[in-house]
């Protein structure tokens, strides 16, 4: 630490030195500079008088932005290692949860900014936007769906440490993610984007046919599309429903999971574009 605030000192501590051999002043003064910075204005003044307004400023400025650059170091430094202590196994599996809550976090926004999105669907444009944004939504989940299965092999193969020293909180973030329900939640999600993603694709390249009043083979076809993403939505939403009511139960039974847990808007009704 103190990357920045050493050299600045010496510095400041040389600069005090110049000045006191260049005005015939106490050379202690640099001195005292060296070893407490905070009495330079004291020094200035003495020497200068009101002259030394601008470098009082001056010291104010540049001391201000080393102890503040050496703060938020020392704090990023402190993040960074505020698990240097445990056992490295122990720091694995909390690297592990985190990057599962953080991935958890941008599915949940990702699906709310879906929603948002599937709600206006007035132009071709607009369809193009939501079916760009499913890939995000689709990569985020595939991020997320890598760190359950990173934590549950974790969780496996160091099983028997886990028993030894009752970190039963790591069993339980695997038994929620692994269990049926959230399985079937996952599948009838990816049903729902597949459905939602054909359907898009049939609105950008026939917008006009399906939006005349006249009959016309587009519009037919286009109404098949649509009843399969109800279809696909309604399933969801079943499936959504059962996940809703597992989570709730799981959650109260064990509280100290709930931050890994899927956000409250995923687990929220779809209330999607008509």
């Amino acid at each position: 630490m103190y990357y920045f605030y050493f050299p600045y000192v010496f510095i400041l501590s040389g600069a005090m030195l110049f000045d006191c051999f260049r005005r015939k002043q106490p050379l202690w003064w640099a001195a005292m500079v060296l070893f407490a910075p905070v009495t330079a204005p004291y020094f200035i003044f003495k020497s200068r008088r009101t002259e030394g307004l601008i470098l009082f400023m001056v010291f104010m400025a540049t001391f201000s932005m080393v102890v503040g650059v050496e703060i938020y170091t020392w704090a990023k430094y402190k993040e960074r290692n505020k698990y240097a202590h445990l056992p490295p196994i122990v720091r694995e599996t909390i690297r592990f949860s985190d990057i599962l809550k953080q991935t958890t976090q941008d599915l949940d926004k990702a699906l709310v900014e879906l929603e948002e999105m599937s709600k206006k669907m007035t132009s071709p444009g607009e369809a193009q936007d939501t079916l760009a944004f499913i890939k995000i939504v689709r990569e985020a989940e595939t991020v997320n769906q890598e760190a359950v299965t990173r934590l549950a092999r974790f969780t496996q193969d160091y099983q028997s440490y886990f028993v030894k020293q009752e970190l039963s909180w790591v069993y339980q973030i695997k038994e929620f993610y692994t269990s049926r329900k959230v399985i079937i939640h996952q599948r009838s999600l990816n049903q729902y984007l597949n459905a939602f993603e054909a359907m898009l694709r049939y609105i950008a390249d026939n917008f006009d046919q399906i939006m005349s009043k006249e009959s016309n083979p587009q519009k037919k076809n286009y109404d098949e599309y649509y009843i399969r993403y109800r279809r696909a939505v309604d399933r969801h939403n079943k499936f959504n429903v059962m996940r809703i009511e597992f989570q709730n139960e799981f959650s109260k039974k064990h509280p100290g999971v709930s931050p890994y847990l899927p956000g409250t808007r995923q687990t929220e009704t779809f209330k999607l574009w008509q």
